[in-house]
């Protein structure tokens, strides 16, 4: 039996402040799909996203990569692994003196060396991918502006393309959307949507708009309190459910009060 591509088995992580950040959360992702993480601040969803590629160290627990235990590596196979995983950030996590175009390539820095990076002397091909993912993201013509003059929708695309410039297998996205407007949310979902339709793999996105989730994410993970209380397809997350995981939720769409009995 072939083994999913993302299996994450009881992991926990305990702060010391009494209260586990996460409490034997148990998933696994394979398809080629975009898996929403929804619940209150502080229900673990950030926690959930930085253990995978271990910016958090889990306190226990097994998340697998292709077969591979993250957890167990040393620092050195760490920095390997952490080439299939692409990361996309809240606060973009640009390098704000660089041009759109070095911002890009340094999604490269997993796989050339030290002074190849510094001198920003990447291969023809890696240059003409990062061309190509700029036209992807909708930033054809932006590549020798700097990062600190794009406006916060133009830097998401930024990280976008970065992350996939590693050509990862599995793309996580912290809150990407959290500091947008509403408009520019709903492009940046289109856009993420897309590109992990086409690029064939999965993505876990943490997104504190239930909305946005319900309209693009495949399939939605309801944490609280640390733990996973909900795992299901977007028609399944009712108002009830929504309880459930937010404790108390009010919700003016009239396509969920409908779903209520009377």
């Amino acid at each position: 039996m072939t083994k999913p591509l993302l299996e994450i088995t009881d992991l926990a992580k305990d702060y010391g402040t009494g209260r586990r950040a996460l409490d034997s959360v148990t998933f696994t992702v394979d398809t080629p799909q975009l898996v929403g993480i929804i619940g209150s601040s502080g229900a673990g969803k950030s926690t959930l996203i930085r253990c995978i590629n271990r910016l958090v160290e889990p306190t226990s627990g097994s998340v697998r990569l292709m077969g591979t235990d993250i957890p167990s590596l040393s620092p050195g196979e760490l920095r390997k692994m952490r080439r299939q995983i692409g990361m996309i950030f809240q606060e973009y996590n640009l390098v704000e003196r660089l041009t759109v175009m070095q911002n890009v390539l340094t999604g490269r820095l997993g796989y050339v060396g030290f002074w190849t990076s510094l001198r920003y002397r990447y291969s023809a091909e890696d240059i003409r991918y990062a061309y190509a993912l700029l036209e992807r993201v909708g930033l054809a013509g932006f590549e020798n502006r700097r990062a600190d003059a794009l406006s916060g929708g133009q830097r998401q695309r930024v990280g976008i393309a970065r992350a996939l410039m590693q050509r990862p297998k599995l793309l996580l996205l912290d809150e990407p959307t959290a500091s947008l407007d509403p408009s520019t949310s709903r492009q940046i979902m289109q856009l993420a949507q897309g590109v992990i339709e086409e690029q064939k793999m999965p993505a876990l996105i943490n997104i504190h708009d239930v909305s946005l989730a319900r309209a693009f994410c495949d399939r939605i993970i309801g944490m609280r309190d640390g733990e996973l209380v909900f795992d299901g397809a977007p028609a399944e997350l009712t108002h009830a459910r929504l309880v459930d995981i937010y404790g108390a939720y009010e919700d003016d769409e009239t396509s969920l009060k409908q779903e209520e009995p009377a």
